[in-house]
């Protein structure tokens, strides 16, 4: 991942330095209020030569989907094979802040799914919705080469309407195992079940290979407890109610509330955080401990393993989070 907050002059460097040590993809985040990421997505794809470009996520509510559509397009059609989009509902609380948060994300995010990824593939589109309007929009040049379009969500319901609506799922951290084996299942429910009542059926495209994003904070050191002493302050947010999806699934779910619960503050939280939840909760510790939890993230159902790079000097981080590349398993 691109940090969110790396100074401007470094995003170029840093991402030709990803590339060139043979990561598979690079995510620009679209945190509120740092960069945008159509903006961020560009100057990437523009800087480099192969590496993939993900944007997760940009807010639904925050573009038309008709205006989406024109970004990503162009990026699609300038760069093909080279871009993923997520798009969410975003952060309640961000979303609020800008005043852009609507009384059924549902129904906003579906809308906005169907007719972005039904423009993309050269639709045109005539729908009056609850949120979103379009009077026979097309695009004049959809790209020959159609990204994919994945929902940023948590949640079951959230789950199981991006299983109908988009191509996969980008998962926020903590993605563990057993909550990839959740997600996996609302997706699976959502894209077996007949169109809701939400978003606009008749611009649905058929589904076809579906990508499961995952993020995680990760940390690689020669010393597990410094991997860790890395990671910590990186997860001092998931002890918020949001994060609550992630967590219920883990068998320490219990005990995980109640430390969240008797702590002061987040910074508590994270240095109370037993070395074996932080095991759980981030990809951390040596590269070959690091590459085995990747593995196993594969395996569990992820087609991408995000690396949100912990500690201070994220230049530094990112040259020892390549050690997972030269470990058996390959790329992330």
């Amino acid at each position: 991942m691109l940090p969110r907050d790396l100074p401007a002059a470094q995003v170029v460097p840093y991402a030709r330095r990803a590339e060139e040590l043979g990561f598979d993809e690079i995510w620009v985040v679209e945190d509120c209020f740092f960069r945008g990421g159509i903006a961020q997505a560009a100057v990437v794809l523009a800087s480099t030569s192969r590496i993939v470009v993900g944007i997760g996520i940009l807010p639904a509510a925050a573009r038309t989907p008709a205006f989406t559509g024109l970004e990503v397009s162009t990026l699609a059609e300038l760069f093909p094979g080279r871009l993923q989009v997520g798009i969410g509902h975003g952060m309640p609380d961000w979303m609020r802040q800008a005043g852009a948060w609507p009384a059924s994300p549902l129904a906003m995010l579906a809308e906005n799914l169907d007719l972005l990824r039904g423009l993309l593939r050269g639709a045109t589109a005539t729908v009056t919705g609850r949120y979103t309007n379009a009077d026979a929009v097309s695009l004049a040049s959809p790209p020959a080469t159609v990204p994919p379009v994945l929902a940023g969500v948590r949640g079951p319901k959230s789950l199981a309407l991006a299983g109908a609506c988009a191509d996969g799922v980008v998962l926020a951290e903590p993605v563990t195992p057993e909550y990839l084996a959740a997600a996996l299942a609302a997706l699976d429910t959502g894209r077996d079940a007949p169109a809701g009542a939400h978003g606009f059926p008749d611009l649905r495209p058929a589904l076809g290979e579906r990508h499961v994003v995952a993020y995680n904070v990760a940390a690689v050191h020669d010393d597990p407890a410094e991997a860790r002493n890395l990671a910590r302050p990186a997860l001092e947010w998931i002890g918020d109610p949001d994060w609550e999806p992630h967590i219920r699934v883990l068998p320490f779910a219990e005990e995980f509330a109640a430390l969240s619960a008797a702590s002061v503050n987040r910074a508590d939280f994270a240095l109370a955080l037993p070395d074996a939840w932080v095991d759980q909760l981030a990809v951390v510790g040596t590269a070959a401990s690091a590459r085995h939890r990747i593995d196993e993230l594969h395996a569990a159902g992820a087609t991408s393993v995000v690396l949100i790079p912990a500690g201070p000097d994220p230049v530094n981080a990112l040259e020892s989070l390549a050690g997972v590349l030269s470990e058996q398993g390959g790329g992330a």
